[in-house]
């Protein structure tokens, strides 16, 4: 009982952090990568299996160029890689580097412009919206049958505003990265944000669950909060359990994977953490005090 005793202390938390989130998000943005910004493109085929990300890393260090993103494919030789448009005169100093790591093809050097950078940007969050929004349908159709002391949609949107603050918080700390460290958000950020949506509704919906179940054996003298607390005392050790496996394979893709999957595991570390807080300490007392306040009307 006591997450549904101190609940207020939880959301105030949880409200916080979103809020010096949104005032990043709000004062220094995301920076945009290529993806969304348009660049060039660069398709190259090695004889041999392809160089380490470090040796790629040094090539493009070598002319200036810091921010990329590499993509190998799955045959191990051909690799794409995407940067901020360049001239040709780098463009040449860059075959020229590169041809010592290895023989290889170039198949494609070009430009992306910034309407497809625009439109990526426009469908990537209307993907997330859209997401949102099929995710509070569900929930509303799955707990239809929950009526009492709670009605089904509020289960939806207890569960979306949970969903808010797991990509705000995100969100945010990439803000910060990108004012300070100069990190750039590209598609594979807004993969990690859909990821972490569907990971932290699947989290919360256990939990709602069984609330569900106990709900249908409530009894007479036991109030609403008392189970919801019960509900998640019996599913906590399950969730933390389980995040704390998956963010355990993420901090060693941190460290140990290379840096073009760093920060998307970073974002993927960050969002399963606070998914998991914030289905046990958001979600459901959210229920609760919403019930309360209904009492309180009537």
């Amino acid at each position: 009982m006591g997450i549904i005793k101190h609940k207020y202390i939880f959301i105030i938390i949880s409200a916080v952090l979103v809020l010096a989130s949104w005032l990043a998000l709000a004062f220094w943005g995301l920076r945009p990568s290529i993806d969304f910004t348009g660049g060039s493109i660069w398709e190259i085929k090695f004889e041999k299996q392809i160089p380490y990300p470090q040796e790629i890393h040094d090539v493009f260090s070598s002319v200036g160029i810091d921010n990329f993103v590499l993509q190998p494919t799955e045959d191990n030789r051909t690799m794409i890689i995407r940067f901020k448009e360049t001239d040709e005169a780098k463009h040449q100093e860059l075959l020229k580097n590169l041809s010592v790591r290895g023989q290889f093809i170039e198949n494609k050097f070009a430009s992306i412009g910034p309407t497809i950078g625009r439109e990526l940007k426009q469908k990537s969050w209307l993907a997330l919206f859209l997401t949102l929004a099929a995710i509070i349908l569900y929930i509303a159709w799955a707990f239809r049958k929950v009526s009492k002391p709670v009605a089904s949609w509020k289960y939806g949107v207890a569960a979306i505003i949970a969903l808010i603050h797991d990509v705000s918080i995100p969100a945010g700390v990439f803000a910060f990265l990108g004012k300070w460290q100069g990190v750039e958000v590209d598609a594979l950020f807004i993969t990690s944000l859909l990821t972490i949506l569907g990971f932290s509704v699947h989290d919360t919906i256990v939990v709602f669950d069984r609330i569900r179940e106990n709900l249908k054996k409530l009894k007479s003298s036991e109030d609403f909060g008392t189970t919801v607390g019960r509900s998640i005392r019996e599913t906590m050790s399950r969730s933390i359990n389980t995040s704390l496996t998956v963010m355990l394979v993420l901090a060693a893709i941190v460290f140990l994977g290379g840096e073009t999957v760093k920060f998307f595991s970073i974002a993927l570390l960050i969002g399963v953490f606070f998914g998991t807080y914030s289905s046990i300490f958001i979600a459901s007392p959210l229920l609760v005090i919403w019930q309360g306040l209904s009492r309180r009307r009537n």
